[in-house]
């Protein structure tokens, strides 16, 4: 899905990448995963590699593709691995805007950015705040007996707020449903450190296994 933008008076080019699975029961209806691939690029002849920011996110979209080929969705799902966030949203503000399928047939968006290392073992799920039954969905069960999976992150001041972080923020200013899987920030948020040698696995395979987890809730709910 090509698209082109102007940001800080530059212009550019930039494309998302889409996958669809058509649902089992209800392929009318859908649920959009998200996340973005693209990051800092090169600064000073510095490489930002972007490893959790969002590389964690992006190998989360392989996992649900993986799982998706023997275990159908009753919803169809569109995996998205937006383009240009890092300079304002633009893939997804693209993808709400020019939508290959109507709004309202949207269900919820799960947008993951940012969940592969937490020093204090934490996931949050932002989002829950504004749907009822998101929420229910998140407290009323055990995710994981290694990660504490808090919801949170999406009311009060806005450093604390993320409810306008990432590409979650076009899908919630459309009225669409909305769960944002993410960890706080670190020593090497946006910084040329954020490598894949700083990523913690098993934090990692734990929080990608919370997220599908979370998704086979809401995969059973008509939002």
């Amino acid at each position: 899905q090509p698209f082109s933008f102007t940001a800080e008076g530059k212009y550019y080019e930039g494309k998302n990448v889409l996958g669809l699975i058509k649902g089992s029961l209800n392929p009318e209806t859908y649920i959009v995963i998200s996340a973005h691939y693209d990051h800092e690029g090169i600064k000073n002849g510095v490489i930002y590699n972007g490893a959790d920011d969002d590389a964690s996110g992006i190998s989360g979209l392989f996992s649900f593709a993986e799982y998706f080929k023997n275990n159908p969705p009753k919803h169809s799902v569109i995996l998205a691995a937006f383009d240009a966030e890092e300079l304002g949203l633009q893939g997804s503000k693209y993808f709400v805007n020019h939508s290959i399928i109507p709004l309202k047939k949207i269900m919820v968006n799960l947008n993951m950015d940012m969940i592969s290392r937490s020093d204090k073992n934490e996931l949050f799920a932002v989002g829950t705040v504004f749907n009822k039954n998101l929420e229910n969905v998140v407290i009323n069960y055990e995710y994981s007996k290694k990660i504490k999976f808090l919801k949170g992150h999406d009311q009060g001041n806005f450093k604390d707020n993320w409810t306008y972080a990432s590409d979650h923020a076009s899908f919630h200013k459309k009225g669409i449903p909305f769960l944002y899987f993410g960890v706080e920030d670190h020593e090497d948020y946006h910084q040329p450190t954020d490598d894949y040698e700083n990523i913690q696995p098993d934090f990692y395979i734990e929080t990608v296994k919370v997220i599908m987890a979370v998704f086979k809730k809401i995969d059973l709910l008509q939002l």
